[in-house]
């Protein structure tokens, strides 16, 4: 068993304490217990941190994402016609993709995403939907959320370079002295 001994100003506390109860007529037989529960964290006696709860699997990310302007085309992988890329905000990582459309695709549909990388490279992979939620305004508007598919190790090691590129240039602009 471990013997706590209380600090000068615990003591003073728990005199207070006595002194309050005498004045009050409230007699506390137990006031230097009742004091050692409520300040137990000044004896030194204070449990260790619980560890953090893993976090859920929506929450971890296995790249990092950025968002940034960039000429994009969606198209579904068996349309051929020429590809016209619309400057878009795009939530990028080298995982997928987020951006804002006025036209709805299905749910794991296969589409061919192009993108206008800097330096005008021409970046082009398989994007399967995960997901297609509509935005209230403005009409038939929706947020389309996919995951790069079929995509060579270069490609992804491409990707990612623009990526920390992007993002060494956001924090340069913003928070450069």
């Amino acid at each position: 068993m471990v013997e706590i001994v209380p600090d000068a100003f615990c003591q003073s506390l728990v005199a207070s304490h006595l002194t309050l109860s005498r004045f009050n007529a409230v007699p506390s037989p137990t006031a230097i217990v009742d004091w050692y529960s409520h300040f137990g964290i000044l004896f030194g006696t204070m449990p260790p941190d619980t560890p953090a709860s893993p976090p859920s699997p929506s929450d971890r990310r296995e790249y990092y994402r950025i968002t940034v302007s960039l000429p994009f085309c969606l198209q579904p992988e068996t349309d051929r016609t020429d590809k016209k890329l619309v400057e878009r905000a795009v939530n990028l990582s080298a995982g997928g993709v987020g951006v804002t459309l006025n036209q709805v695709f299905e749910v794991n549909a296969i589409l061919s995403c192009t993108l206008l990388l800097p330096g005008e490279v021409l970046f082009t992979s398989y994007l399967e939907v995960m997901r297609v939620d509509p935005i209230p305004y403005p009409l038939n508007t929706y947020r389309l959320h996919g995951r790069f598919i079929r995509m060579a190790t270069s490609d992804r090691e491409l990707l990612t370079r623009h990526i920390i590129q992007f993002q060494r240039e956001h924090l340069n602009k913003h928070y450069s002295a």
